[in-house]
């Protein structure tokens, strides 16, 4: 068997014209047909770049000088941009990253789907694409005796310090300013995960944005928190607008954040906010969406293609805390919620009673499990929702749609090419794509959201 060649090698310096970027955000140049990785490269811009890695199918480099900028080029507003892995796009301006969300949903539903005349609307940005993110989860590690807190550098475990990020709500910068601070100052020890030593690994501030509500979450390794009565009273003083402070408690060697143990120590269980005219309560370990201007964008579209008359009964599928049920409920006959995670359940029963909807029914259970039985029971939907994980929708979830045949399927889905997989799926089974509408719920990154309408043919 022949040795793959690359026509290049390393540590070569050659010029190149980018063609696109990648899911994550690197310029992509090909050299006779083999395609280069590079970050900070931008379509259109020529440039020389040196040669760092080959694969077999792809290579990575490095960018050195740039002959031709793009003129959707600008300078990153954030002073740690180029160190912190948090995003991936400000040096792109705003009106190119909504151009490039376009077209990467246009490539992978014509690449992966084979949608070929779909139409795909261009992408919903926000008015102001910075300080959108109401929670922040950061890492915690020690430097010169001090805490320091901050996102992971790019591909690695370094913690970059940080006083500021422009892509979180002010609010969080305060709460992480102060723990630090706060923490630091009565001996509390960062947790090292190479002697696994050490008390606090991370600090989580969740915000809500139209209660002006703020819970701050203190991850440890430890029961116990030294100094805990005076970092509670100086928390609670020094940061207007805390209900609630909790500390969740993970002794594992693991990078997953939250341990099985959560208690309030101060305050109470959960905070509040509202996507639209729907108040949501929102509890340490609860998923909320992190974006709430742009959800209620998103979900608006949802009930915009799902057109609900009052007559229809709906499935929710992947309902988390029922936020797209509650919405769907305000104009549907009946909703039916399914999620696998027991609590999410449990926060979309009380979402619903804290809203005064009655018309909503929640089951815990996979989807693909859950829904073929309310088919045996006669439970049949007229309009069916899906908004699953990154991985898309389970085959035998895909298989029941077909045999149930809803009338309309209205897909919400947060990963494009999983979306571009399940389309042609459905697509196969009877169902027409109608139209797509990205939705820019993550600006200066490159994830894109998109809801997806079909019709049964």
């Amino acid at each position: 068997m022949s040795k793959f060649q690359a026509p290049i090698k390393k540590n070569d310096y050659i010029d190149v014209t980018f063609e696109d970027l990648t899911h994550d955000g690197n310029g992509v140049a090909k050299v006779d047909g083999y395609p280069l990785f590079i970050p900070n490269g931008l379509p259109g811009e020529k440039a020389k770049v040196k040669v760092v890695k080959l694969n077999k199918g792809y290579g990575f480099g490095r960018l050195i000088e740039i002959y031709e900028e793009s003129k959707f080029r600008v300078e990153p507003e954030c002073s740690i941009y180029k160190e912190c892995g948090g995003c991936q796009l400000q040096h792109l301006s705003y009106e190119g990253q909504l151009k490039a969300k376009e077209k990467q949903v246009r490539d992978v539903l014509e690449r992966i789907g084979k949608l070929e005349n779909v139409r795909v609307h261009p992408v919903l940005g926000m008015d102001d694409p910075w300080r959108y993110r109401n929670k922040a989860q950061v890492p915690i590690g020690e430097r010169e005796g001090g805490l320091i807190g901050g996102f992971y550098q790019q591909r690695s475990h370094d913690i970059i310090d940080m006083d500021e990020c422009l892509i979180q709500l002010e609010q969080n910068d305060l709460v992480l300013r102060k723990v630090k601070e706060i923490c630091g100052k009565y001996g509390v020890r960062a947790y090292n995960e190479q002697t696994n030593k050490g008390t606090l690994r991370h600090v989580m501030a969740r915000y809500g944005k139209k209660t002006g509500e703020i819970m701050v979450v203190l991850i440890t390794r430890t029961q116990d928190l030294p100094n805990q009565k005076k970092i509670i009273e100086e928390i609670s003083r020094e940061i207007p607008g805390v209900k609630s402070i909790v500390q969740n408690v993970n002794p594992k060697r693991t990078n997953v954040i939250f341990g099985e143990q959560t208690k309030v120590l101060w305050g109470e269980e959960v905070i509040y906010d509202y996507i639209g005219d729907i108040k949501f309560a929102i509890s340490a370990r609860s998923f909320y969406q992190v974006n709430p201007e742009q959800t209620k964008v998103l979900y608006d579209k949802a009930l915009e293609y799902a057109d609900l008359s009052g007559n229809e009964n709906v499935i929710d599928a992947y309902c988390g805390i029922g936020t797209i049920s509650l919405f769907l409920a305000q104009k549907a006959k009946k909703v039916y919620g399914v999620e696998i995670v027991p609590e999410a359940i449990e926060d979309g029963k009380k979402n619903a009673e804290l809203n005064g909807i009655s018309n909503v029914e929640f089951e815990v259970g996979e989807a693909e499990t859950v829904i073929p039985n309310w088919y045996k029971q006669g439970i049949k939907a007229d309009v069916l929702v899906v908004d699953p994980p990154r991985k898309g929708c389970d085959q035998a979830l895909l298989d029941t749609i077909i045999k149930m045949k809803p009338k309309k399927v209205v897909y919400v889905s947060c990963n494009p090419a999983t979306l571009a997989r399940d389309l042609r799926i459905l697509e196969d089974g009877g169902y027409k794509t109608v139209e797509v509408q990205p939705v820019d719920m993550f600006p200066q990154t490159m994830h894109c959201e998109a809801v997806a309408w079909l019709e049964l043919v």
